[in-house]
C-alpha cells in the first residue's frame, strides 16, 4: 500500500505482511460467514422493532400522520450511520466500524424499550434513530465481503451476505406476536416484547461479530481492491459522484430504497386499520422482506453473469410492477401479499447489483468513502419517503402510495437510458 493510504489501511498492510499466504483463502472464508451470521441476526433484531414501530407510534402519538415516523428514523439513522461508519472505518477500520454500530443500535432498543412503558413519542423516535446505527453497520458489511473477492464475484459475494438477513426477514416480523407474549408473562405492555427480542439479537450479533471477525478485514482484501491510479492517489468523492457507474449505482439504489419504503412503511398499519391483527401483518411483511433477501444469491449470480446494467434494469422493471399491484390490490386476499413480495425482490436486484457496481474500478479508500457517502443519500431520501407515506395515506390513500411510486422511477429509469452504453464500455475497458 502506498504511503499516503489512510491510518486503517497502512496498519491492514502490516497484518497482511505478516499474514501466512496459505491461510488467506480459510480466514477469508470465515469472515464472509462471520457477515452473514451478523446480518442474518442483525435484521432480526432491526425487523422485530420496525414491524411494530409503525404501531406504536400511531398508538402513542394518535393518528395516522405519524405512523411513518419511526420507520423514517430508523431509516434516517442509517443514513446518518453510513457515512459516518465509513468515514471512521478509514480511521480504525472495518471491524471497529461495525462494532460501534452495532453497540449504537443496541441502545437505541433499550431506549425503545422504555418509550413503550413511559408511552413517549419522543422517545421512540429517538431509540429507532439509534437503533437504525445497527442497520447502517449491517449494511456495510456487504461491501466489507466484495472486498475480499475478485472483481467477477463480487456481486456472488454481495449477494450471500444480504441473504444471510433471510433469517431475519423470515423470522423477525412475525415475532411481534411471540414478543407480546413474553411482555405479557413480565406484566409488560405487549409491544415492549418487541424491543426485548431487538435487544437479545443485537447482543448476539455483536458477540458473534467480537469473536470471529478477526483479523480486520481490509487485512484480507483481494489484490484487486489494492489497486491503486497512475498517480498513485485517491479521487475525491466529488470527483467519484461524476463517474457514470457511480451515477447510475446511486440511481439503482435510490430508486429501491425510496420506492420499497414509501409503500411497505404503511403497510401494516394498512392492514391493521382493516381489521387485520399482527398475524396477517407478520404475514405480509414475511413474503415482502424474503422477497428482499432470500433470493440474494441468485440475484448476485445473474449480475456476474450477464452484468450491473441489465440487472439493474430487472429491478426497476420489477419495482414499476410492484408498484401498480399495491396501488391495485385489495385488502383481502393474496394480490396485496405478491405485491409486496415483488417490491422487496425488485429491491434486491438493484441493491446487489448497485452495490457490485459501486467497486468496479476504484480503490480500496476510495470505494470505503463513496459506500458510506452514496448509502447516506440513499437511506437520508428513504427516510423522507417513509415520513411522507404517514401523511400522504392520511391526505390521500395507501393507492396513492403505489402510483406515487410510480411516477418516482421516471427519474432513476432516465438515468439507467442516459448511462447504460457509457457504463458497460468502462467496465468492458
Amino acid at each position: 500500500m502506498a504511503h499516503d493510504d489512510p491510518p486503517a489501511l497502512r496498519r491492514a498492510g502490516v497484518v497482511a505482511a505478516a499474514l501466512d499466504p496459505g491461510d488467506l483463502d480459510g480466514l477469508r472464508r470465515r469472515i464472509r460467514l462471520t457477515l452473514m451470521a451478523t446480518a442474518a441476526l442483525g435484521s432480526t433484531g432491526y425487523l422485530v422493532a420496525l414491524t411494530v414501530g409503525t404501531i406504536a407510534a400511531a398508538e402513542i402519538g394518535g393518528g395516522l400522520a405519524v405512523g411513518g415516523a419511526p420507520s423514517a428514523a430508523m431509516t434516517l439513522g442509517t443514513a446518518v450511520a453510513a457515512s459516518s461508519l465509513a468515514r471512521a472505518m478509514v480511521r480504525v477500520g472495518r471491524r471497529v466500524g461495525m462494532l460501534g454500530g452495532l453497540t449504537i443500535g443496541l441502545a437505541g432498543a433499550v431506549v425503545g424499550f422504555f418509550a413503550i412503558l413511559l408511552d413517549s413519542l419522543a422517545l421512540l423516535l429517538l431509540g429507532a434513530i439509534l437503533m437504525g446505527f445497527a442497520n447502517g453497520a449491517g449494511q456495510m458489511a456487504r461491501y466489507v465481503a466484495a472486498d475480499l473477492v475478485p472483481p467477477l464475484r463480487r456481486a456472488s459475494a454481495v449477494g450471500m451476505v444480504v441473504w444471510g438477513s433471510t433469517v431475519g426477514a423470515v423470522i423477525g416480523p412475525n415475532l411481534a406476536e411471540p414478543g407480546g407474549w413474553v411482555a405479557g408473562l413480565l406484566a409488560l405492555p405487549a409491544l415492549a416484547g418487541a424491543y426485548l427480542l431487538t435487544m437479545a439479537f443485537f447482543v448476539l450479533a455483536l458477540g458473534v461479530l467480537i469473536v470471529f471477525l478477526r483479523p480486520e478485514p481490509y487485512a484480507l482484501a483481494d489484490p484487486s481492491a489494492l489497486e491503486r491510479r497512475t498517480d498513485g492517489t485517491d479521487a475525491s468523492v466529488a470527483e467519484l459522484l461524476e463517474r457514470p457507474s457511480v451515477v447510475l449505482a446511486l440511481a439503482a439504489l435510490l430508486a429501491g430504497q425510496v420506492v420499497m419504503v414509501l409503500i411497505m412503511t404503511m403497510t401494516p398499519l394498512h392492514l391493521t386499520t382493516h381489521g387485520h391483527g399482527l398475524d396477517t401483518v407478520g404475514l405480509v411483511l414475511s413474503a415482502h422482506t424474503f422477497g428482499m433477501f432470500a433470493l440474494s444469491p441468485i440475484s448476485g449470480r445473474l449480475t456476474d453473469r450477464f452484468g450491473e446494467v441489465p440487472i439493474i434494469a430487472a429491478g426497476m422493471a420489477m419495482l414499476a410492477i410492484a408498484a401498480i399491484m399495491a396501488a391495485l390490490a385489495p385488502v383481502e386476499g393474496p394480490i396485496l401479499t405478491l405485491a409486496l413480495f415483488l417490491l422487496g425482490y425488485g429491491w434486491n436486484l438493484g441493491f446487489v447489483s448497485g452495490s457490485a457496481l459501486l467497486t468496479r474500478g476504484l480503490t480500496l479508500a476510495e470505494r470505503t468513502r463513496v459506500q458510506g457517502t452514496v448509502d447516506g443519500l440513499v437511506w437520508g431520501s428513504a427516510a423522507v419517503a417513509g415520513f411522507s407515506s404517514g401523511l400522504i395515506v392520511q391526505a390521500w390513500s395507501y393507492t396513492t402510495l403505489g402510483f406515487l411510486g410510480l411516477v418516482l422511477l421516471i427519474a432513476p429509469i432516465t438515468v439507467l437510458v442516459l448511462t447504460r452504453v457509457e457504463v458497460r464500455r468502462r467496465l468492458v475497458t
